[in-house]
């Protein structure tokens, strides 16, 4: 079984699973999003953020693939291209770190150490841009899939709360501490991604 993990381009955006590939949530503010979604205009402006990103600013995700099958995916930007991110309480992200936006790994690839794979290329990829940490908005009462991820998966790979909130938390990652994650982390990651999925409708913040 072949298992990589690869940057995410303009070339490889189809492989990103259907309801992703057209949602918005974190690429537009809630205002256009909504529009977008209603003109049906999603998709086209999915492909015009990730082109943006990268011709400004490089890599914006990274996509995991099983003998050539798309298996995962994890996105990440700088907060000042995630228009979402200023409409959580908890905002802004601090100057020195980018926003992990949103991952998931496929459940029938759950188990494989794929999530820790996408992780690790991000947090390198990242560290050689000179990127000192990740942070992320959290939901402390997640229960069914949705864009933003569980507060709680978060906790369990390390991140600490640096502004709390009752429902979205902003909290941060040092990029050291994920480059040398232990496999005992491996498994509560695989199982936290497995069940994460941006399939979710989207949840006014």
């Amino acid at each position: 079984m072949s298992r990589r993990v690869v940057g995410l381009t303009l070339d490889n955006l189809d492989e990103l699973p259907g309801r992703c590939r057209r949602c918005v949530f974190w690429e537009l503010d809630p205002v256009s999003g909504t529009r977008a979604e209603e003109s049906g205009d999603a998709a086209l402006e999915k492909e015009a953020w990730v082109s943006a990103a990268l011709l400004e600013w490089g890599s914006c995700g990274k996509l995991a693939q099983v003998d050539g099958i798309p298996a995962g995916y994890i996105l990440y930007a700088p907060p000042a291209y995630v228009p979402r991110s200023v409409a959580f309480a908890t905002s802004p992200v601090s100057p020195d770190a980018v926003l992990l936006m949103t991952a998931q790994v496929l459940p029938e690839f759950s188990g494989g150490g794929l999530g820790r794979m996408m992780l690790q290329a991000m947090a390198k990829d990242l560290t050689r841009r000179g990127v000192k940490a990740i942070e992320a908005f959290g939901d402390t009462k997640w229960e069914s899939p949705a864009c933003v991820l569980p507060a709680d998966f978060l906790l369990a790979l390390g991140f600490k709360t640096v502004r709390p909130h009752l429902r979205y938390p902003r909290l941060r990652l040092d990029l050291k501490t994920v480059l040398s994650w232990r496999e005992d982390v491996e498994g509560a990651l695989e199982r936290l991604l497995g069940s994460v999925t941006s399939e979710g409708a989207l949840r006014p913040v």
